[in-house]
C-alpha cells in the first residue's frame, strides 16, 4: 500500500491525539480524509469540512482504504468495524471492549474477506505488546504474561501509596487530568484490564476466552486498613492482569489487585504508566514499560498500526494455527488476601487452608489458599459484599 487515505471514527482524546501526532510527524503517505463524529455542533480543532456525522460518508467512499475506529461506544464500534471488513477495507481499532466481546467473529471475518484488522493500541497504550507476541514470542516457550494494563487505576494507586492520598481524592485527580472517565467503573473495577487481557491471550496462547467467564475484581473497595497492611508488610497494591500457562496445553487467567514485593518489576511502575512482564522457558523474564493512558501515547500506537499497513502488515494469529491447542482452565489454587466485615462474608469464601488471620472490632482479614473455580462461581456475590480481595503470592 503506497498511500493511506484514512476515514477516522471518533475525535475524542485518542482521535484528536492521533491527528496531532500525524501533523507532528508530517507523514505524507497517510492523510485523514474524513472524521465521523457524534455531535456535529461541538467546536473542533480542525477545519469543519473534515467532519461528518454520517458513517456512510466514510464507509461508502471508495477512495478511503483504511478505517480507523477510535470511538468509546463498543456496540457502535462493532458495527463500524464489521461493515468495513465486510467491504474489504482494513481497519485499525482501539476499542478494547468491542474486541474482547467480538474478536472471535472478527478474526473469522478477516480470514473470509482476506483483509486486516490491527489493534495494538487497544491493549497497552504505547506498549507494542500484541505485535511482540505475534512476531517474537510466536512459539510454545511462552509461560506467562503479567502486568499493569490500566494507567488510570495505576495512577490512583500511585497517589495513594506515594503521596498518602485517600482513594476518592486520587480518583478525582485522575479524572481532572483526563486519565479516568467521569464514570470510572471500567478502569477501577478491572474491566478495562480484563478486556485487554482477553485480547492479549489470543496472541499469547491462541485461544479466545469470553470476558464474562473470567474472575475480575478492582480497586474501588481498597480501604485504609488494606493500605496500612500493605505498608506494614513492605508491599504495594497493584491491579494486575495475568495469563499463566499451567501445563502442556492449559492456561489460566484473571484480573485482581495483587500485593507486590519490591523485587518485582511492576513494583516501581507508577502513575499512568503500564508495565508488562513476559516470561518464557528459555529467555526468562522480559519487561515492557510505557505510558498506558493519554491521547499522545495511544495515538502514537495507532500511528504504528497505520504505518504497518503501509507495508501490508496483518496479524497471522500463529498460535491459533500452531501444533498445540491451548485451553483455559480455572482448576487451580492461589494465595488470597481477604479483608471482610462480617463472619458471613468470610463464610462465602471456600478457603482450602488459612495461613494467617487477624480480627479486631474494626479490621478483619485472612490469607489462605482458594480455588479459582470457586471464586468464579461467587464473583457476582463478591462484588456485592463489603470485602476487598487481592492475590498474595509468596514469590
Amino acid at each position: 500500500m503506497s498511500k493511506i487515505t484514512i476515514g477516522l471514527f471518533g475525535f475524542g482524546v485518542v482521535g484528536e491525539g492521533l491527528c496531532n501526532v500525524l501533523a507532528k510527524v508530517q507523514m505524507k503517505e497517510a492523510v485523514v480524509k474524513k472524521i465521523c463524529i457524534r455531535d456535529g455542533r461541538k467546536p473542533r480543532s480542525l477545519p469543519r469540512e473534515l467532519f461528518t456525522d454520517r458513517p456512510g460518508d466514510i464507509l461508502d467512499d471508495p477512495s478511503i482504504n483504511l478505517v480507523v475506529e477510535l470511538i468509546d461506544d463498543a456496540e457502535a464500534a462493532y458495527h463500524v468495524v464489521r461493515r468495513a471488513l465486510e467491504n474489504g477495507v482494513p481497519v485499525v481499532s482501539g476499542n478494547k471492549k468491542m474486541l474482547a466481546y467480538h474478536l472471535e467473529e472478527l478474526i473469522a471475518l478477516q480470514e473470509a474477506r482476506g483483509v486486516a484488522l490491527l489493534y495494538d493500541a487497544s491493549a497497552c497504550g504505547s506498549i507494542p505488546v500484541i505485535r511482540n507476541l505475534e512476531e517474537y514470542y510466536d512459539n510454545d516457550l511462552l509461560i506467562s504474561v503479567k502486568g499493569i494494563l490500566n494507567g488510570s487505576s495505576n495512577f490512583i494507586l500511585s497517589k495513594i501509596f506515594n503521596e498518602n492520598m485517600e482513594y476518592g481524592e486520587a480518583l478525582r485527580m485522575a479524572q481532572e487530568l483526563g486519565f479516568a472517565e467521569s464514570d470510572p467503573t471500567f478502569d477501577v473495577e478491572g474491566y478495562d484490564s480484563l478486556f485487554k487481557l482477553v485480547i492479549i491471550t489470543v496472541h499469547a496462547f491462541g485461544t479466545y476466552v469470553h470476558p464474562d467467564d473470567l474472575l475480575t475484581f478492582g480497586i474501588s473497595k481498597l480501604g485504609a486498613d488494606d493500605i496500612r497492611y500493605a505498608r506494614e508488610k513492605g508491599v504495594r497494591v497493584k491491579l494486575v492482569a495475568q495469563v499463566v500457562k499451567l501445563g502442556p496445553d492449559k492456561f489460566t487467567m484473571f484480573v485482581l489487585p495483587q500485593l507486590i514485593t519490591r523485587d518485582k518489576y511492576i513494583y516501581s511502575v507508577e502513575d499512568e504508566f503500564n508495565g508488562v512482564v513476559i516470561k518464557g522457558e528459555c529467555y526468562g523474564k522480559q519487561f515492557m514499560f510505557g505510558k498506558g493512558a493519554g491521547g499522545y501515547p495511544t495515538g502514537s500506537s495507532v500511528l504504528s498500526d497505520i504505518t504497518a499497513r503501509l507495508h501490508d502488515y496483518r496479524y497471522e494469529y500463529k498460535k491459533r494455527h500452531g501444533a498445540t491447542r491451548f485451553s483455559y482452565t480455572d482448576d487451580c489454587s492461589f494465595r488470597l488476601y481477604l479483608r471482610y466485615a462480617r463472619e458471613e462474608d468470610l463464610a462465602l469464601f471456600p478457603f482450602e487452608s488459612i495461613t494467617e488471620r487477624y480480627w479486631s472490632d474494626n479490621y478483619k482479614y485472612v490469607i489462605g489458599h482458594v480455588r479459582l473455580a470457586d471464586l468464579v462461581k461467587i464473583k457476582e456475590e463478591i462484588a456485592r459484599r463489603d470485602v476487598f480481595i487481592a492475590a498474595a503470592p509468596l514469590n
